[in-house]
Parts: structure tokens; C-alpha cells; sequence
């Protein structure tokens, strides 16, 4: 694993020494369930191959280093609390402190980071940074943190520490995911599901697009979507979106005021739906009938949600068009990444396809790579 081999040298190039040890953690791409999950509904992310990998040793008690690649810059922290530590490095102070804040003596600790998740792209890298770090300091710490309360913890972190306001999808993936299978997890009670989810045998591929128009979700558009969910959820009287069902949901938009916030409301409800057929399908083999409940999905986001921007939806319709069975944005919107529902070896033609689209309307060419479903965070060998 090159990057392993890169975060041991960056290791060695701050603290002048060997790692005590490497931990790994994935990216995700969430096949369906776009921002359900602060909405306590259901989701379906799957691990990437794609890891961040955190080189570490221990360091005297109340005393943290961690530097990366990406940077010359090693940030250095005692016990701090949010706002005191802010840039890349808020994500580890803020494993720090949610770690110290549910009750765990958290050991000192030298890290190093490297990453081979693609920053700003939807793919969730700060939740493979988070979920790295923090399953190395549960390991070198001999912390008792059963892996279903894992996740938490991580989202804590990024929600009160680095001030993002986003759900549980991202930590729980990059923790909780297994080979080969599709995490379906209900984002109220956190139980899972593991659904088998091998295309190849289905003579299938994921394709991912990276559309190159790079996301940001400490900003007011997520903000903005959350808060307008959570304002319905109070005017129809029930704890959270996902207690609206589809059957339920043109009397529910019936008791909304405002255009906007019956659109915002129409793509939970409808998401959560599409989560489920999803699941349901996979669960009865009819992997290529999931290719229209992804398009179906996309169309959501673009007319309901509005989280889309140019570059993702030309991307879904040029992927669609060169043969894919579907195709949706994947993550938090505004950016990102795209993947496809493709036959197996057609993805060149439907990369090129969507080179061909992006060029005659001037964008930056896309990045496209096709994924497997890979594992959760954990220790690896050298």
C-alpha cells in the first residue's frame, strides 16, 4: 500500500523514528440516501479502496503532534477545547477532545498522516481522517469503545469541534463498512445491515466520476438544508423527517407553507423510499433494476434538494446516455462526485463520454475510476 508507505515516511521525516504502528480508514460512496441521515433515516454507503493512513506513536500524556503530506506544516496541541485548534488539524484535536469528552483517558500520541482519498471531492476524506486517527488511539489507548459507538464519537467531532454540520453516513462507512457488502444502516437506532453487493459477478462495475468542482461542507448551503428540515419536522409534528412516510407525504406538503421547504421535505421522504427499495432489490438479486432508483435519485437532489451544480449534472446525463444503467451524484452535493451503474468494461467509453461533455462546455476534465466495495477502518501490517 504506497500510501502506507508514505505516511511512514512522513513519519519519519518529522519525528526522526519508526511508528509504534499503522491504522487505515476508507473513503465512502453512498450508493443512495443523500442526506438522510441527520433526518434519522436510512442510507447505503460502501467503503472505497481509497485510505487514509495514520502513522502513530505514542508521545507523553496530554502532548499531540500530527503532521501529513499534504503539508510541511505539524500542528502540535494540548487538551484543548472546540475553536482552539482550526484548519486540517481541528480533525484530530477534535477526535482529542470527543474521545476525552465521552469519558476516555486519550494517550498522547505522534501522528502522521498521508491519504489517498481525493480531498474536496464528496468522498468523504475527513471521515477517513477522523476514523483513522480515532481507531489508532483506541488501539494504542486500550480504550473500551465498541465499534457501533465509534461512528458518534467521530461525527461528534466534526460536528462540535470543526463546526460541520453533517450526519452519521460518512464516520459509520468508513468505520462500520465491510468487503463486499453495502452498509445499510438506520441513522436513528445506528442497527446495520450488511448487503452483499458484488457487481463483477453481475458483470457490473461502479464507475466514479469526479466532476473537479470541489465541495465545502462547512458552509451555510448544508446548513441551510438542515435547518430547513428540521423547521418541517417541528411544523408537522413529528421528531424527524424519516417519520413521514410516502403514503403519508401529500398531506404532510399539504401543511406546508413554503414552496421551498415542500421540496426540501418531498426529497427525504422520497430518499429514505429509495434507500429501501434499493436494499430490497439487492437482497433479491435484481442488481441492475437499482440503475433507475439511482437516476431517480439524482433527479431529487438536482430538482428538490438543489444540491447539484452544472458539472454533476452533466456528468450523470453524458454517463446515461453512453449506456449506463444510472447514474447520481454521491456525498454532500455542491460539488463532488458522480458514479455511474456501468456493464463491466465500459468504462472507458463512458469516461470518454463524459470528457467529450465536459470539453464542449469548457469545464476542468473530470477524474474517473472505477471502485469495489472495500473494508472499514483498521490496523494494518507493514
Amino acid at each position: 500500500m504506497t500510501v502506507a508507505v508514505d505516511a511512514v515516511e512522513a513519519f519519519r521525516k518529522q519525528y526522526g523514528a519508526e511508528p509504534a504502528g499503522l491504522w487505515a480508514a476508507p473513503g465512502r460512496v453512498n450508493l443512495i440516501g443523500e442526506h438522510t441521515d441527520y433526518n434519522e433515516g436510512f442510507v447505503l454507503p460502501f467503503a472505497l479502496p481509497q485510505r487514509t493512513v495514520a502513522a502513530v506513536s505514542p508521545a507523553p500524556a496530554g502532548e499531540w503532534t500530527v503532521c501529513s503530506t499534504f503539508t510541511d506544516e505539524a500542528v502540535s496541541f494540548g487538551r484543548t477545547e472546540p475553536g482552539e485548534v482550526t484548519g486540517w488539524a481541528a480533525y484530530v484535536a477534535g477526535i482529542v477532545w470527543a474521545l476525552a469528552d465521552a469519558g476516555h483517558e486519550v494517550p498522547g500520541a505522534r501522528i502522521a498522516l498521508a491519504s489517498e482519498v481525493p480531498l474536496g471531492s464528496g468522498l468523504s476524506s475527513s471521515a477517513a481522517l477522523e476514523s483513522a486517527v480515532l481507531t489508532a488511539l483506541i488501539d494504542m489507548g486500550g480504550l473500551d469503545v465498541p465499534l457501533d459507538r465509534r461512528p458518534a464519537i467521530a461525527q461528534r467531532a466534526e460536528n462540535v469541534y470543526v463546526g460541520a454540520p453533517t450526519g452519521i453516513l460518512d464516520q459509520s462507512a468508513s468505520i462500520r463498512c465491510e468487503e463486499g457488502k453495502a452498509l445499510f444502516l438506520d441513522c436513528r437506532s445506528y442497527e446495520v445491515e450488511q448487503i452483499p453487493f458484488d457487481l463483477a459477478a453481475e458483470g457490473l462495475a461502479i464507475l466514479v466520476i469526479n466532476s473537479n468542482a470541489p465541495h465545502q461542507h462547512v458552509d451555510g448551503e448544508y446548513g441551510a438544508r438542515r435547518k430547513s428540515c428540521e423547521e418541517a419536522a417541528a411544523i408537522l409534528g413529528v421528531r424527524a423527517l424519516r417519520d413521514v412516510t410516502v403514503d403519508e407525504l401529500d398531506e404532510a406538503l399539504s401543511r406546508l407553507d413554503d414552496d421551498v421547504m415542500r421540496r426540501r421535505v418531498r426529497h427525504i421522504v422520497t430518499e429514505d423510499q429509495r434507500v429501501l427499495d434499493t436494499v430490497a432489490l439487492l437482497r433479491a438479486g435484481r442488481v441492475r433494476e437499482i440503475g433507475a432508483v439511482l437516476t431517480a435519485g439524482h433527479a431529487s437532489m438536482r430538482d428538490d434538494f438543489e444540491i447539484t451544480v452544472a458539472q454533476v449534472d452533466v456528468a450523470v446525463e453524458a454517463a446515461i446516455a453512453a449506456g449506463a444503467l444510472g447514474a447520481r451524484m454521491t456525498g454532500g452535493g455542491f460539488g463532488g462526485c458522480v458514479l455511474a451503474l456501468i456493464e463491466a468494461g465500459s468504462a472507458a467509453t463512458t469516461t470518454q463520454a463524459v470528457e467529450k461533455a465536459y470539453a464542449e462546455r469548457g469545464f476542468t476534465a473530470p477524474t474517473c475510476w472505477t471502485v469495489t466495495a472495500g473494508p472499514g477502518a483498521t490496523a494494518i501490517t507493514r
